[in-house]
C-alpha cells in the first residue's frame, strides 16, 4: 500500500493525499533525498534525486520501504531511449501500477536465497 510520510512533507498538505514533495533526511542516510509523490492516472510514483549525484541502491530502497509495504512490488523502468524524459540529472523514479500487479521471475533466477 502507497503512504507517505507526512513529518518529511515540505510542499502539499495532507489533503492533497500522497501527492506533494518531500526532503529526506535521516540519520541512516549519507545526504538528504528530494522526492516527488504522486498517485494519479492509475500509478503510484516516486521520484528521487540528490543535488550531485544519482541515488544508489540503498537510497532507493530505503525509499521503497518509505512510501510502500515492505511485502509491495515497485519497479523502476528502463524504457525505449525514444521515450527518455530527462528533467533532472540525479533523478530516479520508483512505479506501481494502482491496479495491476507487477509480475516478478522466480527469485532463483536471480540467486539462491539466504
Amino acid at each position: 500500500m502507497f503512504h507517505v510520510p507526512e513529518k518529511y512533507r515540505v510542499q502539499g498538505h495532507s489533503s492533497f493525499g500522497n501527492n506533494g514533495a518531500f526532503f529526506i533526511m535521516d540519520k541512516t542516510l549519507l545526504h538528504p533525498l528530494n522526492i516527488i509523490a504522486s498517485d494519479g492516472e492509475g500509478w503510484e510514483h516516486v521520484s528521487v534525486s540528490l543535488k550531485n549525484r544519482t541515488p544508489v541502491w540503498f537510497e532507493m530502497c530505503f525509499v521503497k520501504e518509505l512510501f510502500w509495504d515492505s511485502e509491495d512490488t515497485v519497479i523502476q523502468y528502463h524504457p525505449p531511449k525514444s521515450e527518455y524524459v530527462n528533467c533532472h540529472p540525479f533523478c530516479l523514479h520508483l512505479w506501481r501500477p494502482i491496479d495491476g500487479q507487477i509480475i516478478l521471475p522466480p527469485s532463483y533466477m536471480v540467486g539462491p536465497k539466504e
